[in-house]
């Protein structure tokens, strides 16, 4: 099959995110994958510059958030504009779509956040249950 003809019968298929086959699988292993979440979350917050972004997704590496940036832009969630400076600057913030999906991770993480005693008590009740006596 061309990559035409696999574009098209993608885009027949009803999109069903636990069929293999489905490509809005991919776009949501980019959006809740550790790095496309945080990414997300921190360009909510605004424009942001390569080096800056790094600094705020604390412990990425260049080589992974560049990754993310670019699968992120694919999917048309993130925007990237070069503008012709000397040196080159590049900000990246987020497309209308990339906004909706921030917001829907963010109430999430924010859930998250908001119940992690409540985790951590779970853990330490786990670990208790489960070490050798």
């Amino acid at each position: 099959m061309t990559t035409t003809q696999e574009r098209t019968a993608e885009q027949n298929l009803p999109y069903d995110v636990f069929s293999k086959a489905c490509p809005s699988r991919g776009t949501l292993e980019h959006v809740t994958g550790r790095w496309g979440a945080l990414t997300l979350g921190a360009l909510h917050e605004g424009s942001f510059r390569f080096n800056e972004l790094r600094r705020r997704v604390d412990g990425v590496s260049e080589k992974m958030l560049s990754q993310t940036l670019h699968a992120l832009e694919r999917d048309g969630l993130v925007h990237r504009e070069a503008q012709p400076t000397n040196p080159p600057r590049v900000d990246y913030e987020l497309t209308p779509l990339g906004h909706e999906v921030a917001e829907r991770l963010l109430a999430l993480i924010h859930y998250v956040e908001g119940r992690m005693d409540d985790v951590l008590a779970a853990r330490e009740r786990y670990d208790e249950e489960r070490a050798p006596r």
